[in-house]
């Protein structure tokens, strides 16, 4: 039986309407115009409009031949067809017309879009394509991938059903770690320096000089990364054997120019182009309304006049193979366009329980916009509260944004882990974090706090951190340790 089990568990897999409906999740709200255009032009049986009322015989025959072929193309089996109260789900909320609450907010390409057009031109295929872009939506906003590779391996394998391992991961990543900005692409500070001192050797390759500087200066982050960070270098120059002192000097100050944080230079980089916010919240006297953009909710309906052709097609006497062809396609366009409508909707149900939980779990700072009054929330504590998959509101989070009366936030940003205060409650690590950052703003920089006076300092404000809970901290902010920092 444990064997017959194992089997079972082994041979799951996701069907095409689920695959869609997890696309559809993910889509942008600037693109899911876009998205739904092309379904447009590929289905026929699709059309644009209010659904109309399905009185007509032709309809009940159309339903009845739905659900005799249910064992193929059950749309129950992978989409629930629940009410969502409180919301109407043609984007009619609490604005009074489309324009205010579709109104587009300038700022800066992001990130990924440099990327995505550098991965242009690799030449990749469509598989190959997926997987890049899967590795650049895992890269964070300082540039850095954090998430293990293996976990992406499984990102690829529900999100787009595509099979892949570590060994591809890598020998992709590797193509985007030569992206512009250089680091782009790392997996911590190490690797990233090593990849923009890599990249200044390229560019001097014909300077023998300075390239013998860039070796030397490779060669210590490469072997010696601890003790540079630790400003032990005597035990550098002892290791690797390193006689000629303006050379070294010189390689240290070709390391401490490097960027730590490549992500942070695209800013200026690109045109401007306009974000357009999936949800669009506002404080009413304490009453938090919560829509959605009328662009999450187009108005889309199976094709009348295919239903009617199907239903004359289906009673016909004449049963030859081309007939019988005929039907088939027209059968297909049509249960393509009911999937497609329900998958629409259940987009929108999924969105809008998912930031609802989030208005109800951040309340706080939804009415004053303070990031003091953020509360700690999980992934794991939506998940429960809206009875649905982590990974499904790891999507959501992961590609979504919200317009308040304070700006528009991505949803990652309403979440974090939790740390203790002396007064026994608990505070979001994005405000420990605040605290740590201005703590290191304001140091001596003759003479920089290590962690332990960080953590000191931190207690005497209030929060019950370690030291290593620092030092994680720190590390996450790409603030190197105190030695590092220190100047002369």
């Amino acid at each position: 039986m444990q064997k017959l089990s194992l089997n079972q568990s082994l041979s799951q897999k996701l069907s095409p309407q689920q695959i869609q409906f997890i696309k559809l999740l993910q889509v942008p709200t600037a693109e899911l115009d876009t998205r739904v255009e092309e379904e447009l032009e590929m289905n026929p049986a699709l059309e644009e409009g209010r659904e109309e009322p399905e009185s007509s015989q032709e309809n009940d025959d159309f339903e009845d031949s739905y659900e005799d072929n249910s064992d193929e193309l059950n749309v129950d089996d992978y989409l629930a067809e629940d009410d969502y109260a409180g919301y109407k789900m043609q984007g009619d909320g609490n604005y009074n017309d489309d324009e205010d609450r579709e109104m587009p907010i300038a700022m800066q390409a992001s990130l990924n879009d440099q990327l995505e057009a550098q991965l242009g031109f690799l030449g990749l295929d469509d598989r190959q394509e997926k997987i890049g872009k899967q590795l650049l939506g895992s890269i964070e906003s300082d540039g850095y991938i954090r998430r293990e590779l293996d976990a992406i391996v499984n990102d690829l394998a529900f999100s787009q059903n595509i099979e892949t391992d570590i060994e591809e991961l890598e020998d992709l990543l590797e193509e985007i770690q030569k992206f512009d900005p250089p680091g782009i692409g790392a997996r911590n500070l190490k690797e990233c320096l090593l990849i923009q001192l890599a990249r200044k050797k390229e560019d001097n390759e014909h300077d023998e000089e300075i390239l013998h500087v860039l070796e030397v200066a490779y060669n210590i982050v490469d072997l010696c990364f601890e003790e540079f960070t630790k400003k032990h270098y005597d035990k550098i120059e002892k290791k690797l054997n390193l006689e000629d002192e303006e050379i070294f000097k010189d390689a240290i100050s070709a390391i401490t120019r490097l960027n730590p944080k490549p992500g942070g230079v695209s800013g200026g980089l690109v045109k401007t182009q306009y974000l357009i916010p999936d949800f669009l919240l506002s404080n009413n006297n304490g009453k938090m309304d919560l829509t959605l953009n009328s662009r999450n909710a187009p108005e889309l309906r199976v094709s009348q006049s295919y239903s009617e052709m199907f239903s004359a097609y289906d009673k016909s006497d004449k049963k030859d193979k081309k007939l019988k062809e005929t039907v088939s396609f027209v059968k297909q366009k049509l249960d393509a366009a009911k999937w497609f409508i329900d998958a629409i909707k259940q987009r929108q149900n999924t969105l809008l329980r998912t930031m609802e939980a989030i208005v109800k779990y951040q309340y706080d700072f939804f009415e004053e916009g303070d990031e003091a009054k953020l509360r700690p929330m999980i992934l794991k504590d939506i998940a429960n509260e809206i009875q649905m998959d982590i990974s499904t509101v790891s999507r959501v989070a992961n590609s979504k944004s919200v317009q308040t009366d304070f700006g528009i936030f991505p949803l990652k940003y309403f979440f974090s882990e939790g740390i203790s205060t002396a007064s026994g409650e608990d505070v979001s690590s994005r405000e420990v974090k605040t605290k740590l950052q201005d703590l290191i703003d304001g140091e001596n920089k003759r003479k920089p706090l290590s962690d332990d006076k960080l953590e000191k300092a931190l207690k005497a404000q209030g929060y019950n951190i370690a030291r290593r809970t620092v030092a994680k901290y720190r590390e996450q902010l790409n603030i190197p340790v105190a030695r590092l920092r220190k100047e002369l």
